[in-house]
């Protein structure tokens, strides 16, 4: 489930005013004039690994849970988000209608970082090609040597950087209905699919010290015109790797008034995939912490799926994980704790 605030980054980028969003980012507003999500649409690889002409909003989005040679838990963050200010196809020059955003953070020992840019499509400065796989803005990229089996992530920071190499040979996991994923009870929905199996190595850098390291990661693709109803104000998602090797992704999506919307995906070891109904997820915010804007966070939480045995408490490894981008939330890595143990990720918006 993710992520940014694209009505309000087009009138920042644009100069243009924009009518105060319906709930969170205003990824609630309608969209008529852009393509919908329907049930049914076949997913198709390598084509949907690129930008979707159309579409108003996507993202490509990596999140690996590392370890160092002294056992210390490190996590990384790579995102690309495209915003489309009008339907229609990339143009090779500045009438282009996408934007642009991308987020990278380094989150371990001494504490998180983060780091953010912004392009404007059609002038080369960011992108996205299906095949061979690149994925880039300024000197960021999420690169495959053919399609997404094998990946070179790199990214900077003020103070920070990262080089890693993703590989995995696990098929794609598509969530919802083959793909489809609803996101309320009134129609909204996305396209997403994962790749939550890769193995991962390589080297953080934190000021000058550069530190090699090991470990898994999962990459989310997601795409839509409305994601959102009018009346949710934001997101909790959690990416988890079990210990057993199997995989847990849920979400809820908060309501102004009413129940959360919640949904997921059990993925066994093999890669075989359960659809989660929100009855059989409960979710719960244990403890909270105060970020350096003033927000309190839920950063510890109790995660039960009765059906597959899963009771866990899930913990930030860094309370102080908190994105202070443009438009700011909270995303870091967290470590589990109770039926059984694991690592994963966990995103809070609008807060």
């Amino acid at each position: 489930m993710k992520r940014n605030a694209w009505l309000l980054l087009c009138g920042l980028l644009c100069g243009c005013d924009q009518p105060a969003p319906q709930s969170y980012a205003g990824l609630g507003q309608q969209a008529e004039q852009f393509s919908q999500v329907t049930r049914g649409q076949r997913l198709e690889f390598p084509r949907d690994h690129g930008a979707h002409d159309g579409f108003r909003i996507e993202w490509w989005y990596v999140t690996a849970n590392l370890k160092d040679a002294q056992g210390r838990d490190w996590g990384a963050q790579w995102t690309l988000f495209r915003s489309a200010l009008r339907p229609g196809p990339e143009t090779a020059d500045w009438n282009s209608p996408n934007l642009w955003m991308g987020h990278a953070a380094l989150t371990g020992p001494g504490g998180h970082q983060s780091g953010e840019t912004l392009a404007r499509g059609g002038i080369g400065q960011a992108g996205v090609q299906a095949q061979p796989f690149r994925a880039w803005i300024d000197d960021w990229s999420l690169q495959g040597r053919g399609s997404i089996e094998s990946l070179q992530m790199v990214a900077a920071g003020e103070g920070f950087r990262y080089d890693l190499h993703l590989r995995s040979d696990h098929p794609l996991v598509l969530h919802g209905d083959q793909g489809y994923s609803e996101k309320s009870g009134k129609g909204q929905a996305s396209y997403y699919y994962s790749q939550p199996f890769y193995q991962v190595h390589g080297e953080v850098q934190r000021g000058s010290q550069c530190i090699a390291v090991t470990g898994q990661a999962w990459l989310d693709r997601e795409w839509s015109s409305q994601p959102l109803a009018a009346g949710q104000t934001g997101w909790d998602w959690f990416s988890l790797h079990l210990d057993s090797g199997a995989k847990l992704m849920l979400f809820q999506v908060r309501e102004m008034q009413g129940q959360a919307y919640r949904a997921g995906t059990w993925i066994g070891q093999q890669g075989e995939v359960v659809a989660l109904q929100g009855a059989e997820i409960q979710l719960q915010a244990l403890a909270w912490a105060r970020q350096k804007n003033g927000k309190q966070m839920p950063t510890r939480w109790r995660v039960q799926v009765p059906e597959h045995g899963v009771d866990v408490q899930v913990d930030a490894v860094e309370p102080q994980a908190w994105m202070d981008t443009r438009f700011p939330y909270w995303e870091g890595p967290v470590r589990l704790n109770g039926s059984t143990g694991g690592r994963g990720y966990l995103e809070m918006t609008g807060y």
